[in-house]
């Protein structure tokens, strides 16, 4: 109890917490078999590939560098949705039990994703907030990362600015179009005050979908693979559809179903549905 209420100060002063074996060895194991499969198969196709719910291309793979030679598999959509072992984990975990005495008691699943730094990729994560992806009648939404290769400083870490879950929520349109990314200004200084979530695999990283992050680079000849999990707090209602669609949106996986709806004040421009694979579209469009 007391290691989970110094988590719980910590998270609350920072907007996030590193929580060692998230998940159990055994977990992490059914995890990596999966994905080093889908990362072979990503090396018979040239572009973006299979289909989620609403028909975008689930498997995103980084262009210019992509190739069987040196895969660059970049995101998996939703991949719950497609296999059971990644379902199975997000029902339960360790940091969703340190979500819930976090948040609320009531928790409620969202979305997933796998993003993944291949060696020779180089993709990049530039700076946003997760909130204004995904604005709900509330704030109290978890973003949680899971560890699926050690991160180290080299492999590209996610960056975090302690404390900007405060506020204030920064806007991810520039010049009239929908980037997924804060402003050069917001990065530049968000750049100069962040710190690095490290950790091996099978840890996590709980971060409040306010935070202002970002993540550079794997320069290592070594994969940095993360399971993200995003939970909510059962009374809260999305503002906008969900940009990771998935057939168990709102499904309670701790506590119970209230009926009820929790509303907070506050103000942000809605996000643009993304048209592309994954986000990583929307980002790369700020550079055209």
């Amino acid at each position: 109890m007391a290691v989970a209420r110094a988590l719980i100060e910590d998270f609350n002063r920072d907007g996030y917490v590193s929580m060692p074996d998230a998940i159990s060895p055994v977990q992490l194991k059914d995890l990596t078999a999966v994905l080093d499969e889908w990362t072979r198969e990503s090396c018979d196709h040239t572009g973006p590939y299979g289909e989620t719910m609403d028909g975008r291309p689930r498997f995103d793979v980084q262009p210019g560098v992509h190739s069987a030679e040196t895969p660059a598999l970049r995101r998996v959509a939703s991949p719950v949705d497609v296999n059971d072992a990644y379902w199975r984990v997000a029902q339960d975990n360790a940091a969703l039990d340190l979500t819930a005495a976090i948040l609320s008691p009531n928790i409620k699943f969202y979305a997933s994703k796998v993003n993944l730094k291949l060696p020779g990729s180089r993709t990049e994560v530039k700076y946003h907030q997760d909130f204004p992806f995904d604005p709900h009648t509330n704030m109290d939404m978890m973003t949680v990362l899971i560890f699926l290769d050690d991160v180290t400083m080299e492999n590209g870490p996610l960056q975090l600015v302690p404390g900007s879950h405060r506020g204030p929520l920064h806007s991810l349109w520039q010049d009239g179009k929908f980037t997924g990314a804060v402003s050069p200004d917001v990065e530049r200084d968000a750049i100069t005050r962040s710190v690095a979530c490290t950790g091996k695999a099978g840890d996590a990283c709980l971060m409040h979908s306010a935070v202002l992050h970002g993540s550079s680079s794997n320069l290592t000849h070594d994969p940095r693979r993360l399971f993200i999990i995003t939970y909510v707090a059962e009374d809260a209602q999305p503002f906008a559809p969900n940009p990771i669609p998935t057939k168990y949106d709102g499904v309670v996986v701790r506590g119970q179903s209230t009926g009820r709806v929790r509303a907070v004040p506050f103000e942000m421009d809605l996000p643009e549905y993304p048209k592309t694979a994954s986000f990583f579209g929307q980002q790369e469009g700020q550079q055209a």
